[in-house]
């Protein structure tokens, strides 16, 4: 202070002389020390100019992919990735395609996780949680729950003709699989994204509460929706699963829920085609009632449903049912079987790739755009790399390529409108739900 005060007096001194040799020189007013920059009293009285941020060098993103490389090592024991139609090869593709195109580069690409034994259960039984995602299995547990892995033809393993299983890598696969879908979809619900694409394998839409099937062993997207339930609360969740196969497994995880509507669009055909469930009666039971919904096309490949069939479905039942029940967000299980080059066995409808771009904006509109989309079926290279392009640009907001107009005028077959009809009737006895 003494200092302080000699200074000023210096300054005082300095100036007197200069007036008396006519020279006029002014100095700022003294600031007070209690008002000084460094006191904590400065914030009020003297604001702090501080510049303004710059601004971010990366841009902000609104769609978000997931994808983890080690999600390819589930591979049968075999060694031959040919004779099993679920294979690396697939997501693989799809996420060179997303980098080719450029698609990647305006999505935001989040790490994935391995899901917690925890996040498991909210879907699946402890000892299918022990036996399935913990390696290796055996040592979690006694031989009376030991899985019953049978010999393929090929020289591998699986817990059935179809599903394969590597004791070395599955467990981690599948677990990768569903955290990384729980990841996106918190991140969609919470608003730090706005929708989002999960590419990930293996599928999961199959697997019910203790069984693996189908090439499935978690449910994903029916785990996700469980987690939004528990942590964030979100009361009405919406799931369409477009893979060509019914959803068994998320059909029995939500079956008796009111504020989970299921809602699937896949080949029936009374029952005979794989997984054999699905029928439109199957409706829910208890209070949920009327909100599990089956668009279960019946009729064979004679034609085969197409684009003119799926928008047809989607115009008349999907849209209404869901606008109705105004979802707070809306997962789907996107398998894209139903794409044209699948063989009868797996698929054997002509949908085009184009088409699941403007089912996907349709979507778009519900829940305010919170989609999130899990990659589920589809084994042709092609038609899957292609479908997954067409959605990623129509999350993006992307110009989509026009569907012909003659589509748009087509009626659809004789086989569909019956299809249609059906879950019409046996949904327009619940009031409410959903009047259609």
């Amino acid at each position: 202070m003494l200092l302080e005060q000699q200074r000023i007096h210096q300054l005082r001194n300095y100036q007197a002389s200069m007036e008396a040799a006519g020279l006029s020189i002014t100095f700022p007013g003294h600031r007070p020390l209690s008002r000084a920059q460094s006191s904590p009293a400065s914030a009020s009285s003297f604001p702090i100019s501080v510049p303004p941020p710059e601004p971010p060098t990366k841009p902000r993103f609104t769609t978000g992919l997931v994808y983890d490389s080690l999600m390819q090592k589930h591979q049968c024991m075999c060694g031959n990735t040919h004779t099993h139609p679920e294979h690396a090869g697939r997501i693989q593709s799809i996420w060179s395609r997303l980098q080719e195109t450029g698609l990647r580069g305006q999505c935001e690409c989040i790490r994935g996780r391995k899901a917690t034994l925890e996040e498991l259960q909210t879907v699946h039984s402890e000892a299918h949680v022990l036996l399935y995602g913990t390696n290796p299995l055996r040592q979690k547990l006694d031989c009376s729950v030991t899985p019953m892995l049978v010999r393929l033809p090929c020289g591998g393993v699986g817990v059935d003709s179809d599903t394969i299983w590597n004791e070395v890598h599955s467990s981690t696969a599948v677990r990768l699989a569903v955290g990384s879908v729980v990841e996106l979809v918190f991140k969609v619900a919470t608003g730090e994204l706005k929708n989002g694409f999960a590419v990930v394998r293996p599928p999961g839409h199959h697997a019910e509460e203790s069984t693996p099937m189908g090439f499935c062993y978690f449910n994903s997207v029916a785990i996700a929706a469980r987690l939004l339930q528990q942590r964030l609360n979100v009361r009405k969740i919406l799931i369409v699963d477009w893979d060509v196969h019914h959803g068994n497994g998320t059909q029995q995880a939500f079956y008796d829920d009111p504020n989970v509507l299921y809602l699937s669009l896949h080949r029936y055909d009374d029952g005979n085609f794989f997984p054999g469930s699905g029928a439109p009666d199957e409706v829910g039971s208890g209070p949920g009632v009327g909100f599990n919904v089956n668009m279960a096309f019946t009729g064979g490949l004679e034609p085969p449903m197409g684009d003119a069939e799926y928008l047809a479905a989607f115009r008349s039942v999907v849209m209404p049912i869901a606008n109705e029940f105004a979802p707070d967000v809306v997962l789907v299980s996107s398998g894209f079987d139903a794409v044209e080059g699948h063989p009868p066995p797996l698929g054997g409808y002509t949908l085009t790739s184009k088409c699941f771009g403007y089912l996907t904006r349709q979507l778009m509109a519900l829940a305010e755009g919170r989609v999130v989309l899990a990659l589920e079926g589809g084994h042709d290279l092609m038609a899957i790399c292609d479908a997954s392009e067409a959605c990623v640009s129509a999350l993006l907001g992307n110009q989509l390529d026009p569907l012909p107009q003659a589509l748009l005028e087509q009626r659809p077959n004789q086989n569909a409108v019956c299809s249609i009809e059906k879950v019409i009737e046996t949904h327009s006895e619940y009031q409410p739900p959903f009047p259609i």
